[in-house]
């Protein structure tokens, strides 16, 4: 019974990837081209996200700063959830501006905001894309559910990547797909096509 389940998961996964891979190729395309424009105007990447969308946050700062599958030059990312004491503080006054506060502190015009929301609807996460905004950032949004409250906050020049899926679990399992996707995009745009290796 337990490993007829665990193959369920699998199955789900699989399934959902593949139905989604020609929905979200588009928007996919769309981010690994704003990510394009960014990098190679000397503009960064600033990537947030709140529990296990956090840590994919920081998978993808260190893909572009260090590598995802092949050597280059380093990328200018940033995940926004990584300064303990400086999260801490903020979380002592008001949680909802956790990463508002550091995109208009780091923030730029040209730079790219990345956030990622299962359910979109993350208060902290509203809060960043707005302050992106302010800052004339350009917002990539990942989300599922169908998009929450992050959907009507985002910009025609905004790029949205939404699973469609209402399971947290899936979404974020096709996020992660997509985090590599960008990544594999940015160098193959950078570095030329290579064979995919299967």
């Amino acid at each position: 019974m337990l490993e007829q389940r665990i193959q369920q998961h699998f199955i789900d996964s699989a399934d959902l990837k593949y139905q989604s891979a020609q929905t979200l190729s588009k928007p996919i395309a769309a981010a690994v081209q704003a990510v394009m424009a960014c990098v190679t105007s000397g503009c960064k990447v600033l990537v947030c996200g709140n529990g296990a969308s956090n840590a994919l946050a920081q998978h993808l700062a260190a893909g572009f700063v260090g590598q995802f599958e092949r050597e280059r030059p380093e990328l200018a990312a940033l995940a926004l959830s990584t300064d303990g004491a400086g999260l801490s503080a903020q979380a002592e006054t008001d949680g909802r501006q956790l990463f508002a506060r550091q995109v208009r502190a780091l923030g730029l015009a040209g730079d790219v905001l990345l956030v990622l929301s299962a359910d979109g609807q993350s208060p902290s996460v509203l809060a960043a894309i707005e302050a992106a905004h302010e800052r004339d950032m350009t917002v990539l949004a990942l989300t599922g559910r169908g998009g929450g409250l992050v959907g009507p906050l985002l910009r025609e020049t905004d790029v949205h990547i939404c699973v469609p899926h209402e399971r947290v679990a899936r979404v974020q399992e096709v996020h992660l797909l997509v985090l590599h996707c960008i990544c594999d995009g940015v160098d193959a745009q950078l570095l030329g096509e290579q064979e995919l290796l299967t």
